[in-house]
């Protein structure tokens, strides 16, 4: 493909790679480096003057320093004439600050804060995946295609969970549940969800089951999973409910603080979740963590992008 770069931040250059690998294409050159007070530099190590350029970054690990990296290295490229620069992000930063809770609270919404930051920067346009509300699309003035890891989970079910059409999808919070019905009528099986109610954040008070798992396979679907307090509760609830086995389903597996011990402890066959954030660590302290790539759909957003091809078809397809 002619008059297209594509450059990796340092959040997660195993995604990069396998990207660049799949579309065939050398990652480009950039140099990153701290200056002694924490500044970022960032220089790109080749020209890049009405080229097509593609910047993957995702939001996880040190997220401010990456965010910060991103921004500076959209607005070089832009600076050197690019003549159209596209930020890759798998995991969306700050995606659950996107709206204010309660009346009169002075939370902020930071995911509007951050779609500012990356037009200001310089951004033509944004890749994403499973954005935590699909309407921080319109948080942004230029173009966003946020991808759905919907179909290669379908995928991943099918081929790993013999009784899979003895299963019941289930959402672990009341906000998954249209996430949750789109799989369920795909697979053409029950769902169910589980009504929560938190006393403050990163903490579950109680929970509800509404709907029937008993004699079945639980499969737990949501976008992400941070300190897994509500997927571990959510699996004990289900387990007590008279489900055979319970696996969970994450899009984004931040596992922060005390997760992966949560998850050792807890009674899921497996914890499966995607590459947007990487994962090789986390794997290692729990063999429970399994791993969807789903390097090939940004590999193809990015060439049909780069093409001026529809994306609409990955929303329901896997590319081969």
């Amino acid at each position: 493909m002619p008059n297209i770069k594509i450059f990796s931040g340092s959040s997660h250059q195993d995604l990069s790679q396998k990207i660049a690998d799949r579309l065939g294409l050398e990652l480009g050159k950039v140099v990153t480096k701290k200056f002694s007070n924490q500044e970022t530099c960032v220089e790109i190590g080749e020209s890049v003057r009405g080229e097509d350029v593609y910047i993957v970054q995702s939001g996880c690990g040190e997220i401010n320093d990456n965010l910060m990296e991103l921004l500076i290295m959209i607005n070089a490229c832009k600076i050197a004439s690019a003549s159209r620069v596209s930020a890759v992000i798998p995991c969306f930063p700050y995606a659950r600050q996107d709206k204010k809770d309660k009346v009169g609270s002075r939370a902020p919404i930071s995911a509007k804060l951050v779609a500012n930051m990356l037009s200001v920067a310089g951004a033509d346009h944004i890749i994403t995946m499973d954005l935590h509300a699909s309407q921080i699309q319109g948080f942004f003035d230029i173009p966003v295609d946020n991808l759905y890891a919907e179909p290669a989970v379908l995928k991943w079910i099918k081929e790993n969970i013999p009784e899979w059409k003895n299963c019941t999808i289930v959402s672990p919070d009341a906000g998954g549940a249209k996430r949750v019905t789109s799989i369920a009528d795909r697979l053409n099986v029950d769902f169910a969800l589980i009504h929560k109610e938190r006393k403050k954040a990163n903490e579950v008070d109680r929970m509800v089951l509404v709907g029937d798992v008993k004699d079945r396979v639980a499969i737990l679907v949501d976008d992400m999973a941070d300190t897994c307090g509500t997927v571990c509760h959510a699996a004990d609830k289900l387990i007590s409910a008279g489900a055979t086995k319970v696996y969970a389903i994450l899009t984004h597996g931040i596992f922060s603080g005390p997760a992966i011990s949560r998850i050792n402890n807890a009674a899921f066959e497996a914890v499966v979740v995607t590459n947007t954030i990487p994962q090789e660590e986390k794997m290692k302290h729990c063999p429970k963590i399994q791993v969807i790539d789903i390097s090939m759909i940004l590999a193809e957003a990015i060439r049909r992008t780069h093409n001026g091809e529809s994306v609409s078809y990955l929303f329901s397809h896997v590319p081969l």
